[in-house]
Order: C-alpha cells, then sequence, then structure tokens
C-alpha cells in the first residue's frame, strides 16, 4: 500500500527545533536531543512550547490509546486487561500472550490472523527462555499484537473483512482515522503505514497533548473515560515488568503514560496537565525524563516516579555522566517556576 503524497506542514528544519535534552558523560556534552514539546493546562491553555508543535509527526505507538478507543466506539467489547493491552505496547510476556489469545478467541480467529510481523518478546527473561526452549518468533510476542487483536475483534463484530483489516480505506482504519482528528483537534493530512503494518495517522505534538488531557478528563462512563481507567488499573499490560510506561503509571497516581517509536511520548496528569514531544533525531531515552520534569515544574506530585526522572550514562558500568534537560527547556521551565 502505497504512502499518500504529504500535503500537510512540511518536517521543521532543525534550526527551528529546540534543544530538550543533553548527554554527559564525563563532564562533556556528548550529544544532543532536538525536538519539539508541548504542555497544556487542565483547561487545555499551552502552558509551554518549544520546536515546532503543529508541524505534522507521525505519533507511532503513542496513539495506541486512540486507536483502542475507536475500537471500543466500533463495538468491539474490551474492558480490563484487554483493553489495556489494545492501548499498549507489551512486552511478550506469557500474561501478554494469554490475554491477546483471549481476545482473538472471542473473534473466532487465532494468531494467523494477526497482520503484525513476527517478532522476539523484548522482555528479556521470556525472549532468553523462549531460546533456550527452541521457540521460533511469533506474530503474538510481538508488542502491537494486542492493538491489532482489538481491531479484529471490532471487524469480527461488525462482520467486516479481517483479510484486509490494514487497509487503510477499511471501514475501521477509517473510523481510527475519524477518531484520531476529532480527539487530538487537528485533521489527518499524511497517512503512512506504522512498523506493526497497520495505518498510521499524522497528527501534532501539540494534538497528542490535547489528546492525552482529553482522556484523563473523560466521564469515566464513556468510551474514552473507559481506556484512561483501564490504563492506568492495569498498567502491566500497557507495557511490561519494568517498562517506563508502566513504572510511571504504577508510582504517579492517576497518571496515563504512552511513548512511541522515534522519541514520541504522551503523558497526563490526573488534573489533566498534560505534555507531549517528538525528539527529531527518533531517540526516547530522555523522552520520560523530560515528560516529568515538564509536569513537576506545573505543580504534579512526580515523587513516587522519582527512580525515572533521571538516566545514567554509564562507562564501566558505573555512572559517568547523565541525560539531563537540554539549554531551551532549562530556560522555558526556569523561567515557569
Amino acid at each position: 500500500m502505497p504512502e499518500s503524497p504529504i500535503t500537510s506542514v512540511p518536517a521543521p528544519a532543525v534550526a527551528s527545533l529546540a534543544e530538550l535534552a543533553a548527554v554527559t558523560r564525563s563532564g562533556l556534552v556528548e550529544s544532543r536531543h532536538f525536538g519539539s514539546l508541548v504542555a497544556v493546562d487542565p483547561s487545555g491553555a499551552t502552558l509551554l512550547e518549544l520546536g515546532a508543535p503543529d508541524a505534522v509527526v507521525l505519533p507511532r505507538s503513542t496513539v495506541k490509546p486512540l486507536q483502542a478507543l475507536a475500537c471500543l466506539t466500533a463495538g468491539a467489547p474490551l474492558a480490563g486487561p484487554e483493553l489495556a493491552i489494545a492501548a499498549g505496547s507489551h512486552t511478550g510476556e506469557d500474561e501478554h500472550v494469554r490475554i491477546v489469545r483471549s481476545i482473538l478467541d472471542r473473534a473466532g480467529l487465532d494468531e494467523s490472523a494477526l497482520g503484525c510481523p513476527v517478532d522476539r518478546p523484548e522482555d528479556e527473561d521470556t525472549f532468553e527462555r523462549l531460546v533456550r526452549a527452541g521457540d521460533p518468533r511469533s506474530r503474538i510476542r510481538m508488542n502491537c499484537s494486542g492493538k491489532h487483536a482489538a481491531m479484529l475483534l471490532a471487524c469480527s463484530v461488525n462482520g467486516w473483512s479481517t483479510h484486509d483489516y490494514l487497509d487503510t480505506n477499511h471501514p475501521l482504519q477509517q473510523h481510527v482515522r475519524a477518531t484520531m482528528a476529532e480527539v487530538t483537534g487537528v485533521p489527518v493530512s499524511h497517512d503512512a503505514i506504522d512498523g506493526c503494518g497497520a495505518p498510521l495517522f499524522g497528527t501534532t505534538v501539540r494534538g497528542i497533548a490535547q489528546a492525552f488531557r482529553a482522556l484523563v478528563q473523560a466521564d469515566p462512563a464513556t468510551p474514552a473515560g473507559l481506556v484512561a481507567a483501564a490504563m492506568r488499573e492495569h498498567p502491566f499490560y500497557v507495557g511490561g515488568s519494568g517498562h517506563q510506561n508502566s513504572t510511571l503509571m504504577e508510582t504517579v497516581p492517576g497518571a496515563l503514560a504512552k511513548g512511541g517509536a522515534e522519541g514520541v511520548i504522551g503523558v497526563a496528569a490526573a488534573d489533566g496537565t498534560a505534555v507531549s514531544m517528538k525528539i527529531v533525531d527518533g531517540s526516547p531515552r530522555a523522552t520520560t525524563v523530560l515528560a516529568l520534569r515538564v509536569l513537576e515544574t506545573f505543580g504534579v506530585d512526580v515523587s513516587g516516579a522519582r527512580a525515572l526522572t533521571s538516566v545514567a550514562i554509564l562507562g564501566g558500568g558505573v555512572p559517568v555522566g547523565e541525560i539531563r534537560v537540554g539549554s531551551d527547556l532549562a530556560a522555558t521551565l526556569g523561567a515557569a517556576a
């Protein structure tokens, strides 16, 4: 399926982006991460913006909660861990596989129907155990299999075809597209294909922040509220053992967090204060640190997640540096404090 031509705001030049993070090693700045970042307050008003927050970005797995929302509003009977794994990027542990299989069973399908690629589990202990046992890589261990199973269930309950559920013009994907535009407040102007093979609809960093704000503030009885509740109540299924998204939601009461490939993340506090960003070099190593620092500056208690607010740079197995807030973001946060 060919990508459509770009008809939206072109990608910003690096010069228009902000230094969000710097990496030090033995007293020297070794690397710098540039990008765009937006924080909004519970009313949706902008608290800070850096870089090019309205340029179109590919949100990758950060918008899985919105894809899960679309499956739910399309009629997929998802709840609890099933809804959380539909909105997550699981690490392929056995419990994750059990939940994905339960979704497929209710769709009357097996894992051969999954359109995601064959992959290894991201959880290292699980991967090593499977290697020792001689178990091959599989589609169901791939981190996006929960989303794919949810899409198949939505198709099944509607009588939609399942063999082509990843076609951009499929009724389900058109519903995902409309849901994305509605919740982010940003019209979709670029279609792409994600790493898992699913259609990926472009949005903006600002749109991601507004979407996460909307999810945490949604009435608990509404589909959006159900997605947010499932993720917060069952964070293990959004990521896995030791996963940063899971740990953040476990340690910051009421928070909602979902990162994606290529340096994208959205995080919202319980009151609706939200932050999102895109790191232009694609590295995600600073995103959680930065999101927590921004939320803390605007009064969110992130003390429970203190272990996530710093990342040591190692040399010979011991800390010799750190990932710290970059100069542009530091200056903006200093002014806001």
